[in-house]
């Protein structure tokens, strides 16, 4: 006899909410059978200095902006899912005993979370995940255990609801980014098994590398980085102001001195730091070598950057987009879409959470 599951934790439909230090992006995915569509997305820009390096400042200017990107998708969805910057979650897998039901579980979580986390528990939000058996001991499995401040956490929901919307599901962003590769084995090597394969994600100020093996999350770090010093290149260089300097940034009409004078060396700033990032993994790790680079964030739309990259580093490159497959809805636009897709891959990631 089969019981009904009538009260497993099942995530609600949600629109995935990506805040990041320049612009909130919100996107909205359907599912058929095993196809996904794109129902609605919004990008929306942040006032300067809104969120500094992934915290978030002013949470009535971020909720601001919530609701513009809300308004402008047009989605009717109002839960959201969002996610704290890895820099600000400390991680940890624990060996538990198989035979816990779940609230001893969550009463031995808690006592073993005094020892992993530097401060004091109750400022801390915990939350934890059961991975499988342990590969050591087969009396026990694998928990990952993820501990981050409140006051981040409060700081997320806060301005998700100043926008209108109702936080769900609080997520690490190199989780989502992990969730939203599943979308992208079509353009990895082998489908992504038993590779190695470097997702560099570079924004406006920080640049994150998360590494997937055999397409799980094996290492994350996020190095400041990004877009906004190109920005602010182009507004010392032609006297513009900052909204001006992201325009021209995006759409062109720059001086012919541009390219060679300010593209060229910001894009060989961008390899520099790509192979950084990726001697940092190596010496960390027992990796020498990766399968292939994806290329994310706003900064993967510079032109020829993924050919400069495999070029410099002698790895395949290619620039992530998580909607290669997905069918569109008649509101979305299939090349605005395709210009801002690397930079919605946390967004996406955020989104599945409604197929949970």
């Amino acid at each position: 006899m089969q019981i009904a599951q009538l009260f497993t934790r099942k995530t609600p439909q949600v629109v995935g909410l990506d805040i990041s230090s320049t612009a909130v992006k919100i996107l909205e995915l359907s599912r058929s059978g095993n196809r996904y569509r794109v129902e609605a997305y919004a990008v929306e820009p942040l006032p300067p200095n809104s969120v500094v390096e992934k915290n978030i400042t002013d949470v009535e200017a971020v909720g601001e902006a919530v609701r513009r990107a809300v308004k402008r998708a047009g989605s009717r969805c109002r839960n959201a899912a969002v996610a704290v910057a890895g820099s600000s979650v400390i991680t940890k897998v624990v060996p538990m005993p198989n035979s816990l039901s779940d609230d001893e579980m969550n009463s031995q979580i808690e006592l073993e979370a005094d020892q992993y986390v530097p401060y004091p528990l109750e400022e801390v939000s915990l939350d934890f995940e059961v991975l499988g058996p342990s590969e050591t001991n087969p009396e026990t499995v694998d928990v990952l255990l993820a501990a981050c401040r409140t006051e981040t956490v409060d700081m997320r929901t806060a301005a998700v609801e100043s926008g209108g919307l109702e936080a769900k599901v609080v997520d690490v962003e190199a989780y989502a980014t992990e969730n939203a590769y599943q979308l992208m084995l079509d353009q990895v090597p082998d489908q992504g098994v038993e590779k190695t394969v470097a997702v560099i994600d570079v924004g406006a100020t920080m640049t994150t590398l998360n590494v997937l093996h055999d397409m799980k999350l094996i290492y994350t770090r996020e190095q400041v980085f990004g877009g906004k010093q190109l920005t602010e290149e182009i507004m010392r260089r032609y006297g513009l102001s900052y909204e001006e300097a992201g325009m021209a940034k995006r759409q062109g009409g720059l001086p012919e001195n541009y390219e060679p004078e300010v593209l060229e060396p910001f894009k060989e700033a961008m390899c520099q730091q790509v192979s950084r990032s990726l001697q940092f993994f190596f010496s960390s790790s027992q990796y020498n070598s990766v399968d292939q680079i994806l290329l994310a964030g706003g900064s993967a739309s510079i032109i020829g950057i993924a050919e400069l990259i495999q070029e410099r580093l002698g790895v395949d490159t290619a620039i992530a987009n998580p909607f290669a497959s997905m069918s569109l809805s008649s509101r979305v636009k299939p090349q605005a879409l395709s210009n801002d897709a690397p930079a919605l891959l946390i967004a996406c990631g955020l989104a599945l959470r409604s197929f949970d």
